[in-house]
């Protein structure tokens, strides 16, 4: 039950978040154009507020040019929580295709909902440089900001994040004389709401999926002995599922016409079968952009069909994606 698998979704969701706020920078009124500190690149890093205020109390030389101390930001991933309120069918499953090979289609359960907490902290000595941090930051979440995460990279499963701001809360460390550092401190808590997939199953081995079984007339008699005949079968696609447009008609076609001619016959091969508004067709020979068909394969009807309509191929991405019901192509016969 429990094999290895490992889609990185926390540490994804963790670097994102630390992302968003990894360019902010803080200018300072009065300075020379050419001074160096004129312009400060907030530093963040990971890990907890007491840490970096620690340091800050047993490091105070750190205030210098060359190795500022303040402002700076850090963030923590603080909780994990499992989201009631977007959880889906335990057995609901979806279909997709590996990222390197379009052909290869597995059927995956859906991902579970886990809320993720972070917290951000901005510390800084002077109260116009934490305004200038958050004034950068609270306008962007309404309290939703959106961030589009690669969560599970081989079947390229991109989800939309949205990151929530619960709260902003304040604080300023300025106890004892005049000799103590000034440490103001912001605390902004946030939600992400991301999605944990399971393990992406092996590719699966060729099913059989559905049996004919008959006896020979001359061997009724023997009661399912020696005259039994099996036949196996394996998924044949009746209709297109993908949706991929071929090519497009170039004329209407009536219900009884052979010849089909098309705009552009580059994607489409003879001996195969094709879906034109549901109706399934035959392609026997190609003279150009001509088609020349057979019509109302597979049962379906022929009909007439306008020009621009799609011209849709079935091939093995169609077999994989057969539905439960379909008669795979076969009349039992």
């Amino acid at each position: 039950m429990f094999d290895h698998f490992y889609h990185q979704i926390f540490r994804k969701t963790v670097i994102a978040f630390g992302t968003l706020f990894n360019g902010i920078t803080i200018h300072r009124d009065g300075a020379a154009a050419n001074d160096p500190s004129a312009i400060i690149k907030v530093p963040l890093a990971y890990g907890p507020t007491q840490k970096f205020l620690a340091r800050i109390e047993q490091q105070p030389d750190l205030n210098k040019p060359v190795s500022m101390s303040l402002p700076r930001m850090s963030f923590e991933f603080t909780g994990i929580e499992y989201d009631t309120s977007r959880k889906l069918g335990a057995t609901q499953t979806f279909t997709t295709a590996i990222k390197t090979d379009k052909k290869d289609v597995r059927k995956i359960y859906m991902p579970v909902p886990y809320n993720m907490t972070f917290e951000l902290n901005i510390m800084t000595l002077l109260n116009d440089d934490a305004l200038q941090i958050v004034e950068q930051i609270l306008p962007y979440f309404q309290p939703n900001y959106t961030v589009t995460i690669d969560l599970v990279e081989s079947i390229g499963e991109k989800k939309d994040i949205p990151i929530t701001l619960e709260n902003v809360g304040f604080e300023d460390n300025y106890e004892g004389d005049y000799t103590e550092r000034r440490v103001l401190l912001y605390t902004l808590n946030f939600t992400a709401k991301t999605y944990l997939f399971g393990p992406v199953p092996v590719a699966p081995k060729d099913l059989i999926k559905k049996v004919s079984v008959g006896i020979t007339p001359g061997e009724r008699s023997a009661a399912y002995g020696s005259g039994r005949q099996i036949t196996y079968a394996t998924p044949v696609a009746t209709k297109n599922y993908t949706g991929d447009v071929i090519a497009n008609l170039a004329e209407d076609v009536l219900a009884g016409a052979t010849i089909i001619p098309v705009d552009d016959p580059a994607g489409l091969s003879e001996l195969t079968f094709i879906d034109v508004n549901n109706e399934t067709m035959y392609i026997e020979s190609i003279t150009g952009n001509k088609l020349n068909v057979k019509r109302a394969s597979y049962n379906t009807t022929a009909i007439e069909h306008v020009r621009g309509s799609d011209v849709k191929g079935i091939t093995s991405l169609d077999n994989a994606l057969v539905e439960a019901g379909d008669d795979f192509g076969f009349s039992g016969t």
